[in-house]
């Protein structure tokens, strides 16, 4: 445990609150929606460190009708006196000083998500105001305010109205309070998503095992508490919701070497492929990194030493292979660690070497202790026995690799007179439009800019992948052609480098068949060509709906709202055309509005929260109905956004 004592000169400065206004996309990546939720993100990620290091174990969120978004904890509470070299309380460093915190100090968080010390401060300078209040005995308060500088013509942001104030108001309380209002002058928009906070929530609740995180929405007064007693198992039987698990519980270990904390859940179901999710002091880390890779490689060690210890594998029988455990693999792993080494400004693959050795061992030494356990022993012959037969399948197909192989080198004749390939030579300038029907294939063909726009006609919807295996895949006819034209092969044989086409968008009518191909689509890519999606290559074309007439003046409608703004601007007297398909618009008017990039729509396909996408993709492309039918219950407005990935326009 951490030193127990907190106090301003555990505030650690390395440089003043300089140029986030200026350029806001430094330090929150984007002033788009995303942006929005980072700075809410940082003064809740502040608030789990306290919990994750012993201090809190409650934390609220609300958003108010205002537009603006509170975090309260009942951790610690900033440090209120005097810092030493800045002359101010440990409040107003913490808000107006960039890289400055308690988190540079192993001795204050022995493990935290933020890092790099920005997180209060640039909440601060890019809203209109923020204000705190921390408990200790009394209740102190501050205020910060951004407002335009008559005299420089620009704005000075995040300026304390007054120095730190003992209100002297005696509390029970302990912990901090803070609320701030984004500011309109650097967001595109300042509305919160109350289901993107909610999944960010009940991921945070899963990870710190008893945490209380309360949500409430002033706007429609929905309240939300999440609390999972059980951890990363609760996390594993979540994910599993829809799916049939091959042992009742979740397998769970834990322990602790080289001064890292892991914490690992395990179940396999009946599904044909994995969902291994890992994460870093309480940070997805979707692309992976050290951690897994010492958890896949201790898992595979380990079981492989137990089916020869139970005598399933002959001495003369090969070991199975890593891919042949994974499969049906459900997995959390949860590390917390110190000094970490992200690869990439995004924080999405840990880089630290350490890491890798440290969760083999303990992966291997508490495996070997649940093993020895007699009651134990039916789960683990499961496990052995599902690996089997994933291994007979990889075999089935001339040993080793076939698959992998066969995947990489489907005949070049099956796309004869389906894919219209493009000109160009550069992958990065490329674009695949994948369409659905002839008809409309022949259209985008026409209407193509061969340079660098090639088209790839479905005559039938694909398989469904969810519940296939990767041999009975590849003899899906679109699916091939689909894997052919991409050329970067599937499965264990995937590499993004060989990508044709660096923008690969999904063109379907907007009708529910429409809807049901672009769905089965989205899971092929996510399943087995995830990287795809991670590199955001995936895309989805929008094509009008309405088509507004009036003399030699056309407006294209893309929904509803703009429907009502393209009748009011063409004036009476116009003829209205609804589109039921692609089909119904010749060359000239797809070109005009879905494929010319200077004036179509597209949305990029990006994964926020990977294992929520899984669990999603399981519900509705599985074989649970019940399940199905609950979620669309609970969620019936598809048009919003779709719910494989969260959706944003490029």
């Amino acid at each position: 445990m951490a030193k127990t004592s907190y106090k301003a000169e555990d505030i650690k400065i390395l440089e003043g609150l300089d140029a986030v206004r200026l350029r806001p996309g430094m330090y929150i990546g984007t002033t788009g929606v995303k942006g929005l939720h980072h700075i809410l993100w940082e003064i809740v990620d502040n608030a789990v460190d306290e919990a994750a290091n012993g201090y809190a174990n409650k934390i609220e969120v609300k958003l108010y009708k205002d537009g603006s978004a509170s975090v309260e904890d009942n951790g610690r509470g900033i440090p209120t006196d005097i810092h030493s070299k800045a002359g101010v309380s440990g409040v107003e460093v913490v808000f107006t000083q960039l890289h400055a915190g308690g988190k540079f100090d192993a001795d204050n968080y022995s493990y935290s998500g933020g890092l790099h010390g920005v997180g209060a401060s640039v909440t601060n300078a890019l809203s209109e105001w923020l204000t705190v209040e921390v408990y200790k005995d009394t209740i102190y308060k501050m205020d910060f305010h951004s407002f335009l500088d008559e005299k420089s013509g620009k704005v000075k942001s995040g300026i304390p109205k007054a120095p730190l104030k003992n209100t002297k108001e005696k509390t029970k309380k302990k912990g901090t309070f803070v609320r701030f209002l984004p500011d309109k002058r650097v967001f595109e928009t300042t509305e919160f998503s109350v289901e993107t906070i909610l999944k960010r929530l009940k991921e945070l609740a899963f990870l710190n095992k008893g945490l209380e995180i309360k949500f409430y929405d002033e706007h429609t007064d929905f309240s939300r508490t999440y609390k999972y007693d059980g951890g990363i198992i609760d996390f594993v039987k979540y994910l599993n919701e829809g799916k049939s698990s091959l042992y009742a519980e979740p397998l769970f270990f834990c322990g602790t070497k080289d001064n890292i904390n892991i914490e690992i859940a395990i179940q396999h179901t009946d599904a044909y492929t994995d969902s291994v999710y890992s994460y870093v002091n309480n940070i997805p880390t979707g692309e992976g990194g050290m951690h897994e890779t010492g958890f896949r490689s201790g898992l595979t060690r380990s079981l492989n030493d137990y089916a020869r210890e139970r005598n399933i594998l002959k001495e003369k029988d090969d070991n199975l292979l890593g891919d042949d455990f994974k499969e049906g693999l459900t997995a959390i792993v949860s590390v917390k660690m110190q000094n970490v080494q992200f690869e990439g400004q995004t924080k999405t693959k840990l880089g630290n070497p350490e890491a890798r050795p440290a969760v083999e061992s303990v992966t291997v030494s508490e495996l070997d202790l649940l093993m020895k356990n007699k009651k134990l022993l039916k789960v683990f012959d499961t496990i052995i026995a599902k690996a089997l037969g994933a291994a007979k399948v990889r075999l089935a197909a001339k040993k080793a690799k076939e698959i992998a192989r066969a995947s990489k080198s489907i005949e070049v004749q099956s796309l004869v007179g389906k894919l219209s390939s493009c000109s160009g030579r550069k992958p990065e300038l490329n674009e695949l439009f994948i369409v659905e029907g002839d008809s409309a294939g022949g259209s985008a063909k026409q209407a193509r800019m061969r340079a660098y726009q090639a088209i790839l006609p479905l005559r039938g919807k694909p398989l469904n992948v969810e519940k296939k295996k990767l041999d009975q895949i590849l003899q899906n006819e679109e699916i091939r052609t689909i894997i052919s034209a991409l050329g970067t092969g599937i499965g264990a044989d995937f590499d993004i480098e060989d990508l044709k086409y660096h923008k690969v968008i999904i063109l379907s009518d907007a009708d529910q068949d429409g809807a049901h191909i672009r769905a089965i689509l989205l899971t092929f890519f996510f399943r087995y060509m995830r990287e795809l999606v991670q590199a955001g290559h995936i895309y989805i074309g929008m094509p009008p709906l309405y088509k507004v007439h009036k003399g030699n003046n056309e407006e294209y409608a893309y929904d509803d709202k703009e429907l009502a703004e393209k009748i009011a601007k063409v004036g009476k007297g116009y003829t209205l055309q609804r589109y039921k398909g692609l089909g119904e618009m010749n060359p000239a008017q797809l070109w005009d509005t879905t494929m010319n990039p200077e004036t179509r729509s597209l949305m990029q396909v990006t994964i926020e929260d990977a294992a929520e996408a899984d669990r999603l993709i399981t519900v509705l492309m599985g074989d649970e109905v019940g399940e199905r039918k609950k979620y669309i219950f609970e969620h019936a407005n598809f048009n919003k956004e779709d719910k494989f990935a969260k959706i944003k326009r490029d």
